[in-house]
């Protein structure tokens, strides 16, 4: 800490060295130097990474309160599993940032989420003890179960452990991977990191006592026992089997992952560290899969994080002595909220107006709806499959929904979009969000390919705003089509405009032009209109903002290839299938005529690549999509 930062106050976890105690943390590098301890140091290591996290988070922004939740947990894990050799896959990522401090990461922590800096989330590239490069949710069980079958035929010995965390549990396909792993049955560990905001009230004394029971040598040697002295004789076989599951459904939550075929295991307190060790040490070596429910505080040991996990779930830099976030500066609203301010607005005149979302409520703008009308607002968890057929359903039913998701996100949600949607022609808004680079949050957040996947489908309307209020009109327009419509915008704050005084219906697939120029049009798609229009003032070119990628605006391309020598597309999308593309498809579908002179096309967007992190100006730059970089391109073009 510099020293210039205020002293902790008692809502910081207290630190390590107080009171005389030397410092563990210092000497641990990798999980095999954690291993050299005794159990009865693992308290003090837990305090040392809680207390470097919030130290290191607080001075580099970054996500926060789920790594305080999980400290022991991570502890314990590294601690009993012989990692890397034993594989841990982590869900999500966000939880992760203790596994990295253990893992060889701790000094480049500072770093994490900067560009050339440290990945947001578990990255195979960057450690042998990331078994799986991780961003959307819940894809740790079927990793592990592959890992886990691959280690049983290699009869390696090596352990497969999974911490997914219970958000992640709402979605289907965490219920496929146990499905599947119970019917095939290889030996396997779950954990579910339960990181609700309070800690039920299940977790005590005889729930602790019931999991080292249950997990222990002697329970488990005899129920093996049992059922070898049982077999042949079917019906008392059945009879010990429904006593036993009555016996612990009692005390335990687990009938369903028993009845997937996983052996239950809890829920165990996820903050008592040896408690954890004790546990997983019993675990280890059990046949068969295995489900260990662990109850987590989110925010652990920072008292303004517990009070507010949502809050300090994504952090600023911010000084930890003090007991809430530092305010944001006043300033043009994000595009979220011109969503979430659009979405309360057509509520009034609509009623049959349904608001969806995949868990993302507060992201995507829209906790003010969800206040003033609850009735028409469902948050359907981690599950967008079910999201968009869910909207689909209500369209059948009369409704008109709204459907708010990531870019990033709607990808998971491909075939119900295609088959459910736009097949039967269902009049379901796409509010699509973090659409083009969203920074920070790397390859697996950045929204490239949207319009790409989304311009291929029949009866889809695709629009692109150039600022907040074209995207308040947009959103208004396709809301009253009778058809599948998409509005894509970028995370961020707008661009100050003036909004109009009421909402305007845009002509269905026509484009404007804001600037008149010579020789070269710059075809704009979406909100780089201002690095745009620098940039045709350097070359006094014509700007066309498109505002619709599909359908295309044919008659003003034709009416801009006959008065300029270059057309440039641009767009915060992958070139490949993106809007340029689009243009190029449509002129070349036209005939030939020899007496036309064609102009030629010049697609700007992004590479054919994964976007790496950093910020959103860095990576602009870097990938020439401001106004210098356009303007590099279109020379190199023109042999300038």
């Amino acid at each position: 800490m510099t020293s210039s930062r205020k002293p902790a106050s008692p809502n910081a976890p207290a630190a390590s060295q107080r009171a005389g105690a030397a410092s563990l943390l210092d000497h641990i590098d990798t999980p095999a130097d954690l291993r050299l301890l005794s159990p009865r140091q693992l308290p003090q290591v837990c305090a040392e990474v809680r207390e470097y996290l919030l130290n290191s988070v607080s001075q580099s922004s970054g996500h926060l309160a789920s790594g305080l939740g999980t400290v022991e947990l991570t502890v314990a894990l590294h601690y009993v599993y012989q990692t890397p050799y034993d594989q841990l896959v982590w869900d999500v990522g966000h939880q992760a940032y203790p596994h990295k401090i253990l893992t060889g990461r701790k000094q480049q922590l500072p770093t994490i989420r900067q560009k050339d800096g440290l990945h947001p989330f578990p990255w195979r590239p960057e450690s042998e003890y990331d078994t799986l490069s991780v961003g959307h949710s819940s894809t740790s069980i079927s990793a592990a179960l592959g890992m886990a079958i691959a280690a049983q035929r290699e009869q390696n010995n090596q352990k497969v452990v999974a911490v997914i965390g219970d958000g992640a549990m709402t979605a289907g396909m965490a219920f496929e991977a146990m499905n599947h792993a119970g019917d095939i049955k290889p030996d396997m560990l779950v954990i579910l990191n339960d990181n609700d905001m309070s800690i039920s009230e299940n977790v005590g004394a005889l729930n602790n006592h019931l999991a080292r029971v249950l997990s222990g040598k002697v329970y488990t040697s005899i129920r093996e026992s049992g059922k070898k002295l049982l077999q042949g004789m079917p019906g008392i076989q059945h009879l010990a089997s429904r006593a036993e599951e009555h016996m612990k459904g009692m005390v335990a939550p687990g009938t369903i992952f028993e009845e997937l075929g996983f052996n239950y295991i809890g829920p165990i307190d996820g903050h008592d560290v040896n408690l954890l060790v004790e546990t997983l040490q019993n675990m280890r070596n059990l046949k068969g899969p295995q489900f260990l429910h662990v109850v987590t505080r989110k925010g652990k040991g920072y008292a303004p994080a517990e009070k507010d996990p949502i809050g300090y779930h994504g952090v600023p830099k911010f000084d930890p002595s003090q007991t809430s976030l530092p305010s944001k500066p006043a300033s043009t609203p994000s595009y979220s909220q011109v969503f979430g301010d659009w979405l309360c607005e057509m509520a009034a005149q609509d009623d049959k107006l349904m608001a969806v979302t995949p868990a993302m409520r507060e992201g995507s703008g829209m906790v003010a709806f969800s206040q003033r009308y609850p009735h028409q607002y469902f948050d359907v968890a981690i599950a967008e499959q079910h999201a968009v057929t869910f909207a689909a359903g209500l369209a059948i039913g009369g409704y008109n929904p709204v459907v708010a998701i990531y870019s990033t996100f709607l990808q998971r949600a491909y075939d119900q979009l295609i088959h459910d949607v736009a097949l039967q022609q269902l009049p379901v808004l796409f509010a699509i969000d973090r659409a083009g680079i969203v920074g920070a949050d790397g390859p697996t957040h950045q929204g490239a390919f949207d319009i790409s996947f989304m311009r291929c489908i029949p009866n889809l309307v695709i629009m692109t705003p150039s600022d907040e209020n074209e995207c308040r009109n947009m959103l208004y327009t396709g809301h009253l089509l009778q058809q599948p419509a998409a509005v894509r915008y970028p995370r961020g704050n707008g661009t100050g405009v003036a909004m109009d005084e009421s909402m305007q219906q845009l002509p269905l697939g026509k484009g404007r032009i804001v600037r008149s120029g010579k020789r070269i049009a710059l075809l704009n798609f979406g909100t780089l209109l201002a690095e745009v229009m620098t940039c045709a003032e350097e070359l006094d070119a014509t700007v066309a903002d498109m505002r619709f990628v599909k359908p295309l605006d044919t008659e003003l391309l034709d009416e801009l290839a006959a008065s300029h020598d270059l057309l440039v597309s641009v767009e915060e999308n992958v070139v490949a299938g993106g809007a340029g593309s689009a243009i190029l498809e449509y002129f070349a579908a036209q005939p030939v005529s020899s007496n036309q002179q064609r102009a030629q096309v010049l697609p700007i967007g992004l590479p054919d690549e994964f976007i790496k992190h950093g910020t959103q100006a860095e990576i602009m730059a870097e990938l020439c999509l401001d106004a210098a970089g356009m303007m590099a391109q279109i020379k190199r073009c023109l042999g300038d």
